[in-house]
């Protein structure tokens, strides 16, 4: 089948790769000059299969008020006459339940599983490289109360068989030595040594170009202007560079993937959440992380790529915007010198990018009402973890067959 990817971030381009694989003649058509510009940009760098969780938890209503008042706040709400904004926030905290909490992560979790097996087939078949390391990820708790609250999530992991550690003081210390210079500071942690790191960018970028020697076409600098559907079933897309013939499309355009949808009806429930991102330079080895470390009160992972610290975190609702604030990046500097002085903030590079976050955490994979419209997007802030599994399911969906996991609550029909 002739079928056209819509994005060029990490879940576009693994999906075109994995399209090609299957055997179809694959055209990705994206508006920047080339891969991974945008969202995949500069995210935190961390693949991290058993820290896999759905904002949406409870007690995070509460949570949310305190973090509103805090000087570093991981959560940042500017409310402002959006009826998407509001419909989300209020979709989000309807899964603000146990039930719901343990529904969503357990698919999370199947998912993100499946993406590191998926991830490691990859590296075999491709030797791909990108800064990547096979370290696990340590969520850092600075308080008691953090630790117990982490019950929640360890029961989980036990529940799906996602290897994990309970850590004390010393434990954390063991795993990431660069913490012995502030072991006052940490009471414990979660360690969950099968998670990765690693620079999406360089994936992303070294994937479409293995993609494309397997055949398959990248038009950049290219928008899309309408889908062309006729009858119920989609025909093709159209960029202000003209019509294409497709017989299925799929969706990967982020955040902006609602925008085109509900031109068509189909209402999904994915909404902006703005992330930031600090890259410095190592200056010191022994003060900066090993693999990533979750610093759970400011919500922000510090992660090792090659000679570089990547400081990524937090979750700005305000629509879409892409300005740099500079109190948010007084937040990455504060919780990465706090734990790891250890990079040369003076070279520091700094960004930000538009998540697309569903209300419940799960992306949407999946077909459509229109036949031949298939979707992949909703991944938040997992979409680097997630993207290889997602990839693997969406190819076999167009291809007509069964996904290797149960993908029937990934859809968009799972919000009618």
């Amino acid at each position: 089948m002739k079928v056209i990817v819509l994005g060029a971030g990490i879940i576009g381009v693994t999906s075109a790769y994995q399209l090609a694989k299957a055997g179809h003649e694959v055209t990705v058509i994206d508006r920047q000059p080339g891969p991974a510009l945008e969202t995949s940009f500069a995210n935190a760098g961390e693949v991290s299969f058993g820290y896999c969780s759905p904002w949406a938890a409870p007690g995070i209503p509460m949570k949310a008020l305190k973090w509103l008042l805090m000087e570093h706040a991981p959560l940042i709400l500017r409310l402002k006459v959006d009826t998407a904004m509001l419909s989300w926030l209020l979709r989000m905290l309807r899964n603000c339940t146990s039930e719901r909490y343990a529904l969503n992560k357990s698919r999370m979790l199947q998912l993100a599983d499946y993406s590191r097996v998926s991830l490691a087939t990859l590296r075999s078949e491709t030797g791909i490289s990108y800064d990547e390391r096979m370290q696990g990820t340590l969520q850092l708790f600075r308080t008691q109360a953090q630790l117990d609250a982490s019950a929640k999530d360890v029961k989980a992991l036990a529940a799906d068989g996602i290897p994990f550690e309970v850590l004390d003081r010393d434990g954390c210390v063991g795993a990431e030595p660069a913490l012995a210079h502030v072991r006052d500071k940490i009471v414990g942690g979660l360690l969950t040594p099968k998670d990765e790191t690693g620079d999406c960018f360089k994936f992303t970028n070294a994937l479409a170009r293995i993609a494309e020697d397997m055949g398959v076409t990248f038009q950049w600098n290219t928008s899309v202007k309408d889908l062309d559907v006729e009858g119920g079933q989609v025909r093709g897309v159209v960029t202000d560079k003209g019509k294409q013939t497709a017989d299925a499309i799929v969706v990967a355009l982020g955040s902006y993937s609602p925008l085109l949808m509900k031109r068509y009806g189909i209402k999904l429930p994915v909404y902006p959440v703005k992330g930031y991102s600090l890259t410095l330079p190592i200056t010191d080895a022994s003060r900066a992380p090993e693999s990533t470390v979750m610093d759970e009160t400011y919500k922000i992972a510090i992660t090792r790529l090659g000679d570089r610290i990547r400081v990524g975190g937090m979750a700005e609702i305000s629509g879409y915007t892409n300005d740099l604030g500079p109190a948010r990046r007084r937040t990455l500097e504060h919780s990465v010198t706090d734990l790891f002085p250890g990079g040369n903030m003076s070279e520091a590079s700094f960004w930000s990018g538009l998540r697309p976050m569903t209300p419940d955490g799960t992306p949407v994979i999946g077909p459509t009402r229109i036949k031949g419209l298939f979707l992949n997007t909703g991944h938040g802030t997992l979409g680097w973890t997630m993207s290889t599994g997602s990839a693997r399911v969406i190819a076999d969906l167009v291809s007509g067959r069964a996904p290797e996991i149960d993908a029937t609550d990934l859809a968009v029909s799972r919000y009618a």
